[in-house]
């Protein structure tokens, strides 16, 4: 039988997986955001929220819901409706590693229907501003010499923050002590107090503390030098190979949400995205953005699963 091209659309468009309200949206977005206010995803989705509140015509509503390395949150956007009016924000954590690092979770990170990544950033390594190491050698030495004795400061356990420093204590023979604490905000803000020595972030959020001298970054964890700051060496420069680690920013679905509606929210996003306004906008905040399909977020997750999978195996880190 000869199907005939409108035909084929018009079944293409009557098929559940590409159906979509012609009114979508016609009510408020919430964006789940996994950490407390201030964090690296909290900016990022703020800014990329108003984009979409432009372009859709709808308010973007922002829940901060922080805790357990994204869980809490992970779980509140797992359990709602797939109908496009609720959305999870979220750090890595709660898409690739928190599998291994809690022994139950209320959802599956597989089930999530990724919609785009926004950013990505290099990590680096941030010490208080009294630190008496002022280059990666010096800190290497002095870790070496009071073994166990130096804090490092997370985003919370399984974080990137949290994994960054276990590759760094794999790969350098360091020994460190973890405080994990509820998203970046408030690990921050004890590393400026001086109440921690040290934090694996990213630089979108580290670099003007440093400019402005409440934290010191020694190094960035990227293969080439930061461009916003092209003085600071890479760890590769100071003789710590292979150490490569970065950060990134998703906006997720809850499980078996339509394509149709996974498609105009990515597209919406990634025109946001190619906007003058944010361009400027995460150029001043050292983040780079993405313009990935749903289909390339989704390797991309894949991959970076299976790699700090890798360093929670080498590392020995015990699931919760």
């Amino acid at each position: 039988m000869r199907v005939f091209p409108f035909i084929a659309v018009a079944l293409i468009a009557a098929s559940p997986a590409f159906a979509q309200p012609a009114n979508y949206p016609n009510q408020p977005i919430r964006m789940i955001v996994t950490v407390p206010a201030g964090g690296g995803v909290d900016t990022a989705v703020r800014i990329v929220g108003e984009g979409v509140r432009q372009r859709l015509g709808q308010p973007v509503i922002i829940e901060n819901k922080g805790g357990q390395a994204g869980n809490l949150g992970a779980e509140a956007a797992y359990a709602a409706e797939p109908d496009g009016y609720t959305l999870m924000a979220s750090q890595p954590a709660p898409l690739t590693v928190n599998v291994l690092l809690y022994k139950k979770l209320n959802y599956d990170p597989a089930a999530f229907v990724p919609v785009a990544i926004m950013s990505t950033i290099p990590n680096a390594l941030a010490v208080r501003a009294d630190f008496p190491a002022r280059t990666v050698e010096e800190f290497i030495a002095y870790a070496k010499a009071n073994p166990g004795k130096l804090n490092y400061a997370s985003q919370g356990t399984g974080t990137t923050s949290h994994l960054t420093a276990e590759l760094f204590q794999t790969l350098t023979g360091t020994k460190l002590q973890h405080v994990p604490y509820k998203g970046t905000a408030p690990a921050l803000n004890d590393l400026i107090a001086g109440h921690v020595d040290l934090m694996f972030n990213e630089m979108s959020t580290s670099l003007e503390l440093h400019k402005s001298g409440k934290v010191r970054i020694l190094a960035v964890a990227s293969d080439k030098r930061f461009a916003a700051a092209p003085e600071l060496p890479t760890f590769a420069e100071r003789g710590v190979k292979d150490f490569i680690s970065s950060t990134w920013n998703a906006i997720s679905a809850p499980p078996k949400t339509p394509d149709a509606l996974v498609g105009k929210l990515n597209a919406t996003i990634i025109d946001a995205l190619k906007s003058d306004e944010i361009a400027a906008r995460f150029r001043e905040l050292n983040l780079q953005a993405e313009f990935m399909s749903p289909a390339q977020a989704k390797a991309f997750i894949a991959t970076d699963a299976k790699r700090w999978a890798d360093v929670i195996r080498q590392a020995n880190v015990k699931p919760e």
